[in-house]
This record gives C-alpha cells, structure tokens and sequence, in this order.
C-alpha cells in the first residue's frame, strides 16, 4: 500500500510530486492523508483475515516531509493520521544523503534534494522518539542481499511476537 496514485487523490498527489501542478503545503498533506485513509477498510479487511501488510512509507513520511518544510509543527502533521492502523514494526532503512542522491532517478520529483533531505531526516528522528511505535533502523548501504536478510528476520520476529495482538491506532 503505498501512496495509490490511481484514485482521483492519487492523480492530484502524483501531478504534485512530479511537478505538474502546484498545490498549497496544507493541501497536500491532507490529500496524502486521506489517501491513507482510503485504504483502511481494505487493511483491516486483510489483518482480520491473518494477511500481513507492507506499507511503503506510510502516515510517517508524511509527517516527517511536511514538517520538514519548516512552518508546520510535527503535532499538527500527526493529526489527519491519528487512528490510522498502528503498524507493529516501523523499519527506517538509513542512508546517507550523499549515497542516497547517486542512486538512479533522483532529483526528479518534488523533495529531492539534498538539504531538504536533511531536514526530512531530523523530522524522523524526532518522530523515532516516540516509544509506544516499534521503530528499527536498518543500515541501507548494505548489499541488496543481505538487507533483504537482515529485513526479513526482523519482520519474521515481529509476526511472531504479535500474531495474537488486537490491531492499534496510530498515535492514539
């Protein structure tokens, strides 16, 4: 489930990303938000039913960019997400900005520049402060093969440490 840019949130989002359109700060976090949203029902259908979910990014990305821009607080940008599905594992996967610009595409959307990355960076670990979400930094520069490993036995533990959990909100 990462941003859906098939549904009519989705188009706008995507126009704003690749920079076909302009949209006011508010605005476009809202609309990633509600582009959450619209997902909901299909999560919970699929947790209830055992199936485990990926989530590319989800309601902290949103955070961390948007408070990134500097006039937004990180309590008002958690707001339009709290409630969501909490997730049971929250994996950052940590690059440096210097290692992250010479991988291939970037600079082509919206965002994609180093300071700005930096400052993306300090909203995470801002937001990795939180001890009630289950948050574990991967080291990103690794191989694809043994990240893929080291992902692999961390999400395979957490299934097993909360398969009899009931599902959580997030920041509730």
């Amino acid at each position: 489930f990462p941003t859906d840019r098939t549904t009519e949130i989705g188009q706008l989002i995507s126009s704003y990303l690749v920079r076909e359109k302009n949209l006011e700060d508010h605005t476009i976090h809202l609309l990633f938000s509600a582009n959450r949203w619209e997902h909901v029902p299909t999560m919970k259908e699929k947790l209830h039913q055992g199936i485990t979910i990926v989530v590319d990014r989800y309601a902290f990305s949103g955070v961390a960019f948007t408070s990134a821009k500097g006039n937004f607080c990180l309590d008002w940008c958690k707001q339009p997400d709290v409630g969501l599905p909490k997730p049971d594992l929250i994996l950052f996967l940590q690059l440096n900005p210097e290692e992250a610009a010479e991988r291939g595409n970037f600079g082509h959307e919206r965002y994609e520049n180093s300071s700005f990355q930096e400052k993306v960076l300090q909203s995470f670990y801002c937001l990795m402060e939180d001890k009630t979400l289950n948050w574990k930094t991967v080291d990103a520069s690794k191989s694809i093969e043994d990240l893929h490993r080291e992902i692999k036995s961390i999400a395979e533990a957490t299934m097993q440490e909360v398969q009899n959990k009931p599902l959580g909100e997030l920041w509730k």
